[in-house]
């Protein structure tokens, strides 16, 4: 029998039975691997997984189509201008185009006649999204013109070229404009695009 402990004293009781191993373990029991299929639907159900798909699907949308949209224009559309062959070789928002001509190189050019939303600094979110309708638009002209006519007349202040551009032999301003995608323009200052652009989503 092991001797009582007294109070006050270190002395500590000893018992054969702390030295005994227990007879069965008091843990969970341990867990089995998931299953192939369980990691195939657990990885399916995964909420990060959309959220990668949405951001590269957003990507493809804002940069890769428009790169290949804008190398297929380039490869397939000559211009003519007084200056010689051109190349359109990328359209950067509804009124503003990245230019090639053989005696001029490349430069960014401003189309003159009309106004687009602005793009990269919008007011809104209306006007950015009417920016993007705006700059497929012109992409889409672009692609189905069967000629394209460039008629350069000097610069603005932010050294782009002022570019008469013609499709068909149709003012490109003309046809922006009346597809609703750009009012008119002919210098000076330029009018908000948020009320417009949202009076037009709502239609």
């Amino acid at each position: 029998m092991a001797p009582r402990r007294r109070r006050g004293s270190a002395v500590i009781p000893f018992s054969r039975d702390y030295r005994r191993p227990p007879r069965w373990g008091m843990g969970l029991p341990p867990r089995r691997p998931p299953s192939r299929w369980r990691r195939i639907v657990g990885r399916l159900v995964d909420p990060a997984l959309y959220l990668k798909a949405v951001i590269v699907l957003c990507t493809l949308a804002l940069v890769v189509l428009p790169l290949g949209a804008d190398a297929v224009n380039a490869a397939l559309k000559p211009a003519r201008s007084a200056d010689g062959s051109c190349r359109i070789l990328s359209v950067i928002d509804g009124d503003t185009i990245s230019l090639w001509c053989g005696g001029r190189g490349v430069e960014r050019a401003r189309l003159v006649g009309f106004d687009t939303p602005e793009l990269f600094s919008p007011g809104c979110g209306s006007e950015f999204v009417a920016a993007q309708r705006a700059t497929w638009a012109l992409r889409g002209m672009i692609f189905q013109s069967a000629s394209i006519d460039i008629i350069i007349e000097g610069q603005d202040r932010y050294d782009r070229a002022l570019v008469t551009l013609k499709l068909d032999g149709r003012s490109v301003a003309s046809q922006m404009i009346a597809a609703g995608h750009a009012r008119a323009y002919d210098g000076g200052r330029r009018q908000g695009w948020c009320r417009d652009a949202a009076a037009r989503s709502n239609t």
